[in-house]
């Protein structure tokens, strides 16, 4: 197994001492003080608007206001996008209005244009923000496990809600044997009481079906390879794990690359003389998944498959790959919105009606984290973190796009289905619904 990059490397008390004394300056109390200016908006955000797109004027009891953060910036721009836009549909579908309040929501972007993905001191600083905004409630957010690791601690402090609608690494909430660090998830949450759940299923099952689906496929020998960041090594090592588990021959890894690098050919080159029938990419469009599998293509690995999880299974990792994208594979904690019934259904028929194109997967799980966050508000009743954290973490039953789930005592979902894409004609295509264990 590479080293992991140092900057990546799991962070433990310097990370939590950095959010405290970034955090008490800002610290606020949460009462029913007046919006902050439209200048507020700054590091990645706009001026706070209601549903209809309107700056908000306040409701008969206030402001409540719903920030974001994850990528804008970057080529993960339009996922963010979509992301953005499914929170406003919610906020749509209420009124723009909950238990009294105008609900206000600003966007952040915790992308930098010199990183080409999530920042650190971005996130640290998205988070301080919201801190200290006497109106913020609820943090919806991040993409990148990552960088769930710099907020956390800091809204933990300050006893804010934290929803994601996209981090899978089980570190954050719970331990998982092999995956995790010792000191996780407990390194998170200072105050001791727990403040951040999620929406989506975690990696030690994403990367165990996606052995099994390549399994599945027809692979026998497999080449495994990752980003060395916190998401992406760790569902490698779990797909590595498994596959050995489960009879396939693991060639190499998880092996990390430089994600900067300009090409992999001489790396591609070494894993073709090994014959292996899969190459695993534990990573994201971000860290340079679509020159992988180019350069993987280049060096005449035409049969060889690809599969990634979830962090490629977007369109920007197809106009990053271009034509070599063509028949890649990759794993969803879920099902993508064409595949969703009932509500699901609906949503999806609207996103596209208003929109004008294909919501990118994890569109959908930004609306229901939006969905589930407003529903604690309504529930709270009253504009008070404490009573809004522990109406988000008692979520049972919700009756949402993804069906009826409730959050466990670590605060995961207990929903489970998974399902595999591939990449035909330059878009993807589902194959087939997966579920853990199977």
């Amino acid at each position: 197994m590479a080293p992991r990059h140092p900057s990546t490397r799991p962070r433990r008390l310097p990370l939590l001492l950095l959010a405290v004394v970034l955090l008490l300056p800002a610290l606020v109390a949460c009462g029913e003080a007046s919006s902050p200016t439209a200048s507020s908006g700054g590091g990645g955000g706009t001026t706070p608007t209601t549903a209809s797109g309107s700056p908000g004027a306040g409701g008969d009891k206030g402001v409540i206001r719903i920030y974001s953060s994850w990528p804008l910036t970057g080529s993960s721009q339009k996922l963010g996008q979509d992301m953005v836009d499914s929170v406003k549909l919610a906020i749509e579908d209420r009124n723009g209005t909950v238990a009294g309040y105008t609900i206000e929501y600003v966007p952040l972007d915790d992308a930098t244009a010199a990183q080409g993905t999530w920042d650190a001191g971005k996130e640290a600083e998205n988070a301080n923000k919201v801190v200290a905004d006497p109106d913020a409630m609820v943090y919806i957010g991040t993409y990148n496990s990552g960088a769930a690791k710099i907020s956390i601690p800091i809204l933990n402090v300050a006893k804010m809600a934290m929803i994601s609608p996209a981090n899978t690494y089980p570190g954050l909430t719970k331990a998982a044997e092999g995956v995790v660090e010792a000191n996780e998830p407990d390194v998170y949450y200072p105050n001791g009481v727990r403040n951040y759940c999620r929406v989506c299923p975690t990696d030690e099952l994403q990367g165990a079906v996606a052995a099994n689906w390549a399994k599945e496929l027809g692979a026998q020998k497999v080449y495994v390879l990752d980003d060395t960041q916190l998401y992406g090594h760790g569902i490698a090592v779990v797909f590595a794990n498994t596959a050995r588990e489960i009879g396939l021959e693991v060639l190499g890894g998880p092996e990390g690359i430089d994600y900067k690098a300009p090409d992999y050919r001489a790396l591609m080159t070494k894993i073709k003389s090994l014959d292996p029938d899969l190459i695993y990419f534990g990573g994201l469009t971000d860290t340079n998944a679509g020159k992988l599998v180019q350069d993987m293509r280049a060096v005449g690995m035409t049969d060889v498959m690809f599969m990634g999880p979830d962090g490629i299974f977007n369109d920007d990792f197809i106009k990053a790959a271009g034509p070599a994208a063509e028949g890649v594979y990759a794993t969803f904690g879920g099902l993508p919105g064409s595949e969703l019934t009932g509500k699901g259904a609906d949503w999806y028929r609207k996103f596209k009606e208003k929109y004008g194109h294909e919501p990118d997967a994890y569109a959908a799980y930004a609306y229901e984290a939006a969905s589930v966050a407003l529903a604690a508000i309504e529930k709270a009743g009253v504009k008070d973190r404490e009573k809004i954290r522990e109406a988000l973490v008692n979520t049972k039953d919700f009756d949402g796009l993804l069906g009826t789930w409730s959050f466990t005592e670590t605060c995961d979902t207990t929903l489970t289905k998974m399902s595999g894409s591939q990449v035909k004609d330059g878009k993807w295509t589902f194959v087939k619904a997966l579920e853990a264990g199977v």
